[in-house]
């Protein structure tokens, strides 16, 4: 079975759940975690140009003989050379990915870019083009969504593009989705992004979710996971892991999550994460108020303060 999927505000859908090709495959050969994921059920993948590694990401996807209509691929729009633009960069990406179009192309960092107004026009040039079915943003904070919301003019159809729909007040609808870090130990530090996706409508889409327990040591987090997966595995009846336990939370957050490993077993696991019992209000309050408590971001450089 294929993963489930996030019902969208234009009537579409998207997997809850990607395969993430970024941080310690970067610059890698992906090619066989690729395969590896895709045999064992993630239909979703999460590319990036910045990455360096979309030509084996590609050979990934040829590997694993999926068709492509079951496929769903995501890639980010690196810090531009002169004279390029977002559709020619797209262009090098759809060659060394080895297909014609991709389902989502995201802006991958604001700071890579001087005009960020001008990138989202280039931006909706590459989805009027076809060669992207949506077009969004990455690690936006609210002023930069602000930014280029003054200029955007994509308006969308009925089955025209695909996934995230941002209404904006006395303007055009633009398709946007935004990936940021997420996860309970930056979530106070997300409130006014998250006030604002509610507020239009984005679908928040994570990475680094895990943060919690693979990049802190006897964190305020540890017994809370603990007691909370000790009773889900008691519920269930069979075994739960504490990874699952927060991609749950960040699911029921209605986040789509953004994760990787190389081993088929955490793979496996962390689709079953859906499976599981849902977490009772009280425990989604305490993994929040909890993480309230500790500060830790795995990317620092990707949320400049200012």
């Amino acid at each position: 079975m294929p993963p489930s999927t996030i019902a969208l505000n234009d009537g579409t859908q998207a997997p809850w759940i990607a395969f993430g090709t970024g941080s310690a495959l970067s610059g890698q050969d992906v090619s066989k975690p690729v395969a590896l994921a895709i045999k064992n059920g993630f239909t979703h993948l999460d590319g990036a140009q910045k990455y360096k590694n979309e030509a084996s990401l590609g050979a990934g996807i040829v590997a694993s003989r999926k068709p492509r209509s079951q496929l769903y691929i995501t890639t980010k729009l690196d810090a531009l050379p002169p004279g390029a633009t977002p559709q020619s960069a797209l262009q090098e990406s759809l060659r060394k990915l080895g297909v014609d179009y991709v389902d989502q192309y995201l802006v991958h960092l604001p700071t890579d870019h001087g005009d960020l107004q001008e990138v989202w026009r280039g931006m909706e040039e590459a989805q009027r083009s076809g060669l992207t079915e949506s077009i969004g943003v990455s690690n936006f904070q609210p002023h930069h969504l602000e930014e280029i919301l003054e200029v955007a003019t994509i308006i969308p159809a009925v089955n025209q593009v695909r996934k995230f729909l941002l209404a904006v007040a006395n303007k055009s609808l633009i398709r946007v989705s935004t990936q940021i870090e997420a996860h309970p130990y930056v979530w106070v530090d997300l409130k006014e992004n998250l006030a604002l996706h509610k507020e239009y409508n984005i679908v928040t889409s994570s990475y680094a979710g895990l943060t919690p327990i693979v990049r802190v040591e006897n964190g305020p987090l540890d017994p809370v996971i603990e007691k909370i997966r000790a009773r889900l595995q008691s519920t269930r009846g069979s075994p739960v892991s504490d990874s699952q336990v927060l991609i749950k939370w960040l699911k029921q957050n209605d986040v789509l999550v953004v994760t990787t490993s190389s081993k088929a077993e955490r793979l496996r696991g962390y689709l079953d994460t859906e499976n599981l019992p849902d977490l009772t209000e009280e425990e989604m309050d305490l993994i929040e108020t909890t993480g309230a408590t500790f500060y830790k971001r795995a990317f620092p450089g990707t949320w400049p303060q200012y």
